[in-house]
């Protein structure tokens, strides 16, 4: 990038079927995705700072791992607090990370960039997005491939903020097909039990309701698929909205309503739906986290699809 680069970075715009889709190369950010004119997903503006995590790929892990301290193949390890009010490290090492291309077409993009050995993550991984237009909508493909001589922990996913239609998060119907639910504590978010839905019914979305005003910022998993896809549906009145939907790669997924109470202006206006494939603070738990040998590479996959 130079100077006159806007904030976002370089600005790759793909269109097909319909859809269009802006992707900033910092974070490999899906900025702008659009189906016949109508938002699928907050935008945001290119010479604009990326704000939450809008739309960013997360890796080598993506949520939160707690106090950022953990222990893979006998050492100890501490990253820096990207999370400072609540003490985590959040979201992985590449979301402000400038990703170089690889391959740009009309209805194709795929980034790349490299997370170097570093203080807290002394693992050498290179981290490949794809992005693909097709008749089914956007596919986003994020592959991990272990450049180093030791094995490395390694998990993914997106941080999308799916728009309904018109109105706000209150306004839409939400269908979440997961069975269970991690729940955490009120203050730092941190995880607790993993429990079945039907002990937190204001979380069980697996038919089809109104979110009204329920808060949620949970994983949830044990996600119901048809054809190996697990799909989640938000629709707005008009039924119209948007699904995203993911392959067993992602037996987990974050469901958040964007409360910002104090900013009226992005209260809830889109529901971040997060498919990961590892649950939050997976460096500590193990559950379901990947080990990249050297050489050996994991890939994982979600598509948005206009309703």
């Amino acid at each position: 990038m130079n100077d006159s680069s806007p904030a976002s970075g370089r600005q790759l715009r793909i269109s097909a079927h319909g859809y269009e889709a802006v992707i900033a190369s910092v974070g490999a950010s899906l900025r702008m995705l659009t189906h016949e004119g109508r938002d699928l997903v907050v935008p945001f503006d290119a010479d604009e700072v990326r704000p939450a995590y809008r739309g960013a790929t997360l890796a080598p892990w993506p949520n939160r791992i707690v106090d950022g301290r953990y222990t893979f193949g006998g050492s100890a390890h501490q990253l820096p607090l990207t999370e400072p009010a609540r003490g985590h490290a959040l979201h992985g090492l590449v979301a402000w990370a400038e990703f170089t291309d690889r391959d740009v077409s009309d209805e194709r993009v795929v980034l790349a960039a490299v997370i170097e050995p570093q203080s807290g993550y002394p693992f050498r991984v290179e981290v490949t997005v794809e992005f693909r237009l097709g008749a089914d909508g956007l596919t986003q493909t994020v592959t991990g491939r272990n450049l180093g001589t030791g094995a490395a922990p390694w998990g993914t996913g997106p941080h999308p903020y799916l728009v309904g239609g018109a109105g706000r998060v209150d306004d839409w119907t939400l269908t979440l097909p997961a069975s269970e639910v991690l729940t955490v504590t009120s203050d730092r978010l941190s995880p607790v039990a993993v429990e079945q839905v039907e002990r937190h019914p204001e979380w069980d979305f697996r038919e089809a309701r109104a979110i009204d005003d329920v808060f949620i910022d949970h994983a949830f998993t044990e996600l119901s698929r048809v054809d190996g896809a697990a799909e989640v549906r938000v629709v707005a009145a008009d039924g119209r909205g948007v699904a995203l939907s993911w392959d067993e790669s992602c037996p987990w997924v974050q469901v958040h309503t964007a409360d910002l109470p104090a900013d009226a202006e992005n209260h809830r206006i889109g529901l971040a739906v997060e498919p990961m494939t590892c649950p939050p603070d997976a460096f500590n738990s193990g559950v379901d986290l990947v080990v990249l040998e050297p050489g050996a590479e994991a890939a994982a996959s979600w598509r948005f699809t206009a309703i």
